[in-house]
């Protein structure tokens, strides 16, 4: 089944690439498009709330991996080539963290990343390859990067200047976010500071507000963890006394659990903290209506859960 969904996928990105370069002539019903509202297609619920938080009803957003999706494995729908194709404006990651749709969105979007420096983005082990590692938002100050660039494509879409406005407002708030964090993290014993989550997606948290983050799969949620892994994972529980690990909303929690058993079966004890409303967010905001269905509120979850529980 697995290859099937493959094959539809690689033929809905063939789609996709075949169609953009008609725009959106064929999306149109003729009516009046002056009178339309730009339409904005995003890649992840976190540019979604992004867009919104900076344009507000000036323009429609469409959302192609849905909240609560991970975009690591998300394979292109039927439906996707319709959000593609009448857009305005595309914008997507970058860094590989779409890595099933990389094609199609390059060559018809724009990456929130594509003023990112070298000295930006950190580097991480993947099956013995070195790889950017794509979660960039868990570091503010970059999340403010790639903001303005957004806030820029977005007011030479519209033409409404309001939107550097809202996007000043914008900064501020995060500016007050990261502050806060810094002193949440600050409050854990430096003993105390490991964060130990399904996969690798938390090395620009760990290296903006020093907590050391450990993972048994790499910086992709479609590797797998080993053994040898789940063993010296473990051991460093053992060694170390970490109190929680923690489940993240978009994996599997069942490999924490199998951590949980290894730490038992060295003699140790460690609470997975996992369940609805008790998971990090890592890939993906909470679908709308949830607690951390924007990019603040998920932030500031996260950062109580790991301050709850490693305190």
């Amino acid at each position: 089944m697995k290859k099937i969904w493959t094959l539809l996928s690689v033929m809905v990105v063939a789609l996709i690439l075949g169609a953009c370069a008609s725009g959106r002539d064929s999306a149109s019903d003729g009516g009046d498009v002056a009178d339309e509202k730009p339409v904005v297609t995003v890649s992840t619920s976190f540019l979604r709330d992004m867009v919104e938080q900076l344009a507000g009803d000036r323009v429609t957003v469409e959302t192609i991996i849905p909240a609560g999706e991970d975009p690591h494995g998300y394979l292109a729908r039927p439906q996707d080539l319709m959000k593609i194709q009448g857009a305005d404006l595309i914008l997507y990651h970058g860094l590989h963290l779409e890595a099933q749709m990389v094609k199609a969105l390059e060559a018809t979007g724009l990456a929130v990343t594509k003023d990112f420096t070298d000295e930006d983005l950190a580097m991480v082990d993947q099956d013995g390859e070195s790889e950017v590692d794509p979660h960039f938002w868990f570091d503010i100050t970059l999340y403010q990067k790639a903001v303005a660039t957004v806030a820029a494509e977005l007011v030479t879409l519209t033409g409404d200047e309001s939107i550097n406005d809202a996007a000043t407002a914008y900064m501020e708030e995060l500016t007050e976010l990261d502050n806060w964090a810094q002193a949440e993290i600050d409050s854990i014993p430096e003993g105390q500071r490991y964060l130990i989550t399904p996969h690798d997606a938390f090395n620009y948290f760990s290296q903006r507000y020093g907590i050391e983050v450990v993972a048994p799969q790499g910086i992709s949620t479609q590797s797998e963890a080993s053994n040898a892994d789940i063993s010296a994972i473990a051991s460093f529980i053992v060694e170390n006394e970490v109190p929680a690990i923690f489940a993240e909303s978009t994996t599997d929690p069942a490999r924490m659990k199998r951590i949980q058993e290894a730490v038992s079966a060295a003699g140790g004890e460690v609470t997975v903290v996992s369940g609805e409303g008790q998971e990090l967010f890592s890939d993906s905001l909470a679908s709308e209506g949830q607690e951390g269905d924007t990019y603040i509120d998920m932030f500031k979850h996260n950062v109580n859960l790991i301050v709850s529980n490693l305190k």
